[in-house]
């Protein structure tokens, strides 16, 4: 095939790839768009900071949950982290829309698909949300990098023209045009890819939703509340909460606390009166979404982890055995963790 017939044939593709370039462009600049123009939800003190968003991603991500912890536990790193990952998305979301180094943005796509992939894709309480969006870009990038951009693209105006920056030859890899790899080796790439993109998703459905085999599961949809740590010092009742699962957008309220002993005599016992007015001063948090005190109940945010202290002087002289304290949702779900006293 003659160059000028395959010059025109990666014309073609990229023409037929338009719709999905125009769309998936303004996935990714729309959430530039949102952030900074119609919200400002980079600012820390407001409700629907980014920042809260992407603590939510914590408890259940795959690979990237400590880089995640990191900056959730450091408010300046994250902050900074939030405004570079929404300008990024702004920059590849336009220059796609645009067709201006369309494999470059691809590449960006790529990977800022991944990332929502492996942070998120088990969020969503109605269908399988964050993940759908995580493989559709991953597979979206991939596609738009093979086919770079077509007429409608400004790849393609400065192509037509003979700009000198189209006469180097990164810009194939950076912008449209003619791959610079043989047939052979391009049907081979394209096959690999698409099956390693089909194991992905096939590996992500199964291990964040149980959708290939065995039994589904939605980890969105009930709030779960890891209760550890439990400890009694003099007068102090000491236990860390982690929100684990349940929907991003709605906290978990917690309405009651008790403690019983073995013989399930309640020994103190906090209801939601009481939780709503719980002491600011004893609960630790440890990152940006944090455990507080609402109207009526406790609310315990997704992905939000916080130490809480309980002073009673009905604590101080308890005999030796084990003790189980018990937290109770709204929903009537109850959470439980032991601890030993020995005298």
């Amino acid at each position: 095939m003659q160059n000028k017939e395959l010059l025109q044939s990666y014309h073609m593709a990229g023409l037929f790839t338009l719709t999905i370039r125009l769309v998936v462009g303004w996935t990714y600049f729309s959430a530039f768009w949102r952030r900074l123009i119609l919200e400002n939800k980079l600012d820390p003190e407001t409700a629907g900071y980014i920042g809260e968003k992407f603590n939510h991603f914590l408890p259940n991500a795959l690979g990237i949950k400590p880089m995640i912890e990191y900056l959730v536990s450091n408010p300046d790193a994250l902050w900074w982290a939030m405004a570079a990952f929404t300008i990024i998305e702004g920059i590849v979301g336009l220059l796609l829309m645009l067709g201006l180094f369309t494999r470059l943005m691809s590449i960006g796509v790529f990977s800022l698909a991944m990332g929502i992939l492996l942070g998120s894709g088990w969020l969503g309480t109605t269908c399988l949300d964050e993940w759908q969006i995580g493989v559709l870009g991953v597979a979206s990038g991939f596609t738009l990098f093979l086919s770079g951009s077509g007429k409608y693209s400004l790849d393609y105006f400065l192509q037509t023209r003979n700009y000198k920056i189209t006469q180097y030859k990164l810009y194939n890899w950076l912008g449209s045009g003619i791959l610079p790899i043989q047939l052979n080796s391009l049907h081979k790439i394209v096959f690999g890819g698409a099956l390693a993109i089909l194991a992905l998703t096939l590996f992500t459905n199964q291990y964040f939703h149980g959708g290939v085999y065995g039994t589904l599961h939605n980890m969105t949809v009930k709030p779960k509340v890891e209760v550890t740590n439990s400890t009694i010092k003099q007068d102090v009742l000491s236990f860390q909460l982690f929100r684990v699962e349940g929907a991003d957008v709605y906290g978990s309220f917690l309405i009651g606390i008790k403690l019983s002993d073995a013989n399930e005599n309640t020994v103190i016992e906090l209801d939601q009166n009481a939780l709503a007015n719980f002491p600011k001063e004893n609960i630790k948090n440890n990152y940006v979404a944090k455990i507080k005190s609402g109207v009526h109940s406790m609310i315990i945010p997704l992905g939000a982890k916080a130490t809480l202290q309980i002073k009673d002087q009905k604590l101080a002289n308890l005999s030796s055995g084990i003790y189980k304290i018990i937290l109770t949702d709204i929903s009537g779900a109850t959470w439980h963790d032991t601890l030993q006293i020995k005298n």
